[in-house]
């Protein structure tokens, strides 16, 4: 399947930090929409959908705050789509965004989403709701542990160490010191990872995300419109794909290796229809800079393996060898990512705005030298929902 001729031309960030008092979650979303249009040069009158991306209602303290939010972001009169699937949220927001301008009912579409995480004292206590609530709830299964296991796995199955691990934090968070939008800007050293607070083995405190604060948008648009505006700096979206894995975590925890919770499998199939779709057939080559989803270390470990990186296994050993460092040979999350700034419901949607302003040459600090194809992930829920974008500044 050849994709449509759709792209991003204008992204809008907030900064991401633990609380903002200063406004309530319809101002927080306009921040980002209002951005994002300045930046594609046109005006609200100019959107002809909306697609926004939002947590669970528990999380956002008001049932339904889509509703709340509709009007603020330029939704009267027109058609407006929430979107939810955990982490993956963000992702699913753009494909939906994607699939409203290929169908061909829209030519310009603005996907959004704000988050105040920071105000919800019990936000574990939410995520931790979403496992069954038969089997595995009673043994204690919340979003931490389900990535201990994997990382566990992952070291049993690979020989992958804790100190692999906090490679990837030391990383993430030096990365973090080029972007202005990032949540936490400290520069650590893989001994004060290592000696951080054990969360739930062997995941420690630096190998986890924060609970982070705020909003995200993109425009997207039609190749028609995009024409007759005369952009120039589009990221062009070459591929999307998703998948859907397992519910239950013990069906991914056998030794069959057919789904093995180290490998993420949702993952590599969403990478491998997504790169179909946009014509690659060697990652390792054909993409200069990748916006995973990996709100704690071990997740971003899988997730290079899933994404044709590197060799199942290697991970580990191509952190130590600088391969994904922002001048490696495939630059990982060189905005900070996930480890530096979780607003949960458009986390991934900031994967894919990084990614697009990478290949669009505007990341300014943390731009790739001759990045042209990026590719950028989402995972939600156990991580059973899986987003891959792959976007190029060639249409």
């Amino acid at each position: 399947m050849k994709p449509h001729r759709i792209g991003i031309i204008g992204v809008g960030q907030t900064k991401y930090v633990t609380r903002r008092d200063d406004v309530i979650l319809p101002e927080l979303a306009r921040e980002a929409a209002v951005i994002a249009l300045e930046d594609a040069g046109i005006e609200f009158k100019d959107i002809d959908a909306i697609v926004f991306s939002l947590a669970l209602d528990a999380l956002e303290g008001v049932e339904g705050a889509e509703k709340w939010c509709a009007g603020t972001v330029g939704g009267f009169r027109k058609p407006f789509l929430r979107v939810h699937t955990g982490g993956a949220t963000g992702g699913s927001a753009v494909h939906t965004g994607f699939f409203h301008i290929a169908s061909g009912l829209f030519n310009c579409v603005l996907v959004l989403g704000a988050e105040k995480m920071g105000e919800t004292h019990e936000a574990q206590n939410v995520l931790n709701q979403i496992f069954d609530p038969i089997y595995e709830r009673q043994v204690a299964i919340n979003a931490v542990n389900m990535c201990s296991f994997q990382a566990m796995r992952h070291m049993k199955k690979y020989g992958t160490t804790e100190y692999h691990l906090a490679l990837v934090a030391v990383r993430s968070r030096k990365n973090a010191l080029r972007n202005p939008y990032a949540h936490i800007k400290k520069e650590i050293t893989v001994e004060e990872v290592l000696n951080s607070r054990v969360i739930c083995y062997p995941l420690k405190l630096y190998d986890c995300c924060p609970r982070s604060t705020g909003a995200c948008a993109v425009v997207m648009a039609s190749e028609r419109f995009i024409r007759k505006l005369n952009k120039r700096d589009v990221a062009w979206i070459k591929g999307v794909a998703s998948c859907t894995n397992t519910y239950f975590m013990g069906d991914r925890m056998d030794d069959s290796g057919i789904n093995d919770h180290a490998d993420a499998e949702g993952l590599f199939l969403a990478a491998k229809r997504a790169y179909e779709m946009a014509g690659i057939s060697d990652p390792k080559k054909e993409i200069e800079v990748a916006e995973i989803y990996a709100p704690f270390t071990t997740t971003e470990l899988s997730a290079v393996e899933a994404l044709g990186f590197c060799e199942k296994g290697e991970s580990g050993i191509s952190n130590e060898r600088g391969v994904f460092d922002i001048d490696g040979k495939i630059p990982v999350n060189p905005s900070g990512g996930v480890l530096t700034a979780n607003p949960i419901s458009v986390t991934a949607l900031a994967r894919v705005a990084e990614a697009a302003l990478q290949v669009m040459g505007k990341a300014e600090e943390r731009q790739v030298e001759k990045a042209r194809t990026a590719v950028a992930t989402g995972e939600g829920g156990s991580l059973q929902f899986y987003t891959v974008t792959v976007l190029s500044d060639e249409m």
